[in-house]
């Protein structure tokens, strides 16, 4: 038997998608069933990369197809990028797999579900959805608004036929879980698998200790950070908003590391308001990402309150991996808030109360202690909860590798 993962991202790439498929492919390789990832041959923050075509890396053979290359920038170019990827990968998987085989596809990009379904169905394979979000909704939401009427109602009813035929649909939530119910999906079919944090990569290092603290001249100040895709879901107004109210406090400094849409779009916020107090960096190596998450003393997390239930962002596990606090600004019923709510971890403020962010993180620059303690917390939910271990393990009962725990699909 064979499993074939498809994302447009993979190994060396730094996306969030790509290291999660990482690590679970790698986990996966060695035994008695041949893992096999379709990519595209890009890096995501560098379109015009090229990676082999072909190589194996820990055991994975990787097959990375041809796209075209336009880039994120346009959406048309993107939309290309994505017709030529949907159409080389069917072709990869009529070649590649076989019956009995399982297809595990990512939403990345959109609606490769029903590219799968279709090659599945043709060749007597079985497929699972790994859902990281729901297309059309997210992009409606995002206010793409060609997708509010008819086509984007195709779309959906498409998208939803290719998860019906599913043997299984991994989500991130409840939230999402319910949604894809509501839509149709039948319940036994829909099973939560939190994203995770590699405990080995990341965890807890002393801020005196940690050479990037220092490399940034960032030693005696209290960091405010974000840590990952600045990306059109995520409220940036807030944190910006909060920095310039707090601009006077030469304590507090707000870092971001990363990139995305948005990043543009801060850097020119930050050079119009000359905020002096706000400070950017480009994705860290993986390698290094224990002591670039514990940089800052507390995380921010956001997430547009009508994007609940579509998408959960993943910087948490990260986050909670690192040993430190955060502050999430959005709905309050959502489901980060519900985590950070459960485990102490953290705070939930208002998607545009920049009063009440600024005055929590003078708050807790004030009280290192409390910060500690929910830094403390969040640790203690990611060693119980949230760890790669857990996660993988319950990967491999979905995939039948391993003898059930007795859970119910579709809880935690």
């Amino acid at each position: 038997m064979k499993i074939i993962f498809i994302n447009r991202y993979f190994f060396p790439d730094h996306s969030a998608t790509s290291q999660l498929l990482g690590d679970l492919a790698f986990d996966l390789a060695g035994g008695d069933v041949r893992v096999m990832v379709i990519s595209s041959r890009q890096i995501y923050d560098d379109p015009a990369a090229r990676l082999p075509a072909r190589e194996q890396i820990r055991g994975v053979d990787v097959s990375r197809v041809w796209t075209s290359s336009f880039g994120r920038a346009a959406l048309v170019g993107r939309a290309i990028d994505y017709i030529t990827f949907y159409f080389s990968v069917l072709i990869r998987l009529l070649l590649e797999a076989g019956k009995g085989d399982i297809i595990v596809a990512k939403t990345d990009p959109p609606l490769i579900s029903v590219v799968a379904c279709f090659a599945a169905k043709r060749k007597g394979a079985n497929l699972v959805n790994w859902v990281q979000d729901l297309f059309p909704e997210v992009a409606v939401e995002l206010g793409v608004g060609f997708l509010r009427g008819r086509l984007g109602r195709v779309l959906q009813r498409v998208r939803n036929y290719s998860l019906q035929q599913a043997r299984w649909n991994v989500v991130l939530g409840k939230r999402m879980r319910n949604r894809l119910i509501d839509e149709g999906i039948a319940a036994e079919r829909v099973t939560i698998i939190n994203n995770w944090s590699d405990a080995e990569a990341v965890y807890p290092v002393d801020r005196n200790r940690n050479r990037l603290r220092k490399q940034w001249g960032l030693s005696g100040k209290f960091v405010l950070g974000y840590s990952g895709n600045m990306g059109r879901a995520h409220e940036f107004d807030v944190i910006l908003d909060a920095a310039e109210l707090l601009r006077e406090r030469k304590d507090i400094v707000f870092l971001f590391i990363g990139d995305g849409a948005k990043r543009p779009w801060i850097e020119e916020q930050i050079s119009a308001r000359r905020m002096t107090n706000v400070i950017l960096k480009p994705y860290q190596p993986r390698a290094d990402l224990a002591e670039s998450l514990s940089v800052p003393d507390v995380h921010f997390i956001s997430l547009k309150p009508e994007l609940e239930g579509l998408i959960v962002p993943s910087k948490y596990y990260g986050i909670a991996a690192a040993g430190r606090p955060a502050v999430f600004a959005g709905a309050p019923e959502g489901e980060i808030a519900g985590m950070l709510r459960d485990s102490g971890g953290g705070v939930t403020v208002g998607s545009n109360d920049a009063r009440s962010l600024a005055k929590v993180i003078s708050s807790l620059s004030e009280t290192p202690e409390q910060c500690e303690q929910m830094g403390a917390n969040a640790r203690h939910a990611f060693d119980h909860r949230y760890g790669m271990e857990r996660s993988i393990r319950k990967w491999r009962e979905v995939l039948g590798f391993a003898q059930p725990t007795g859970d119910i699909p579709g809880t935690e």
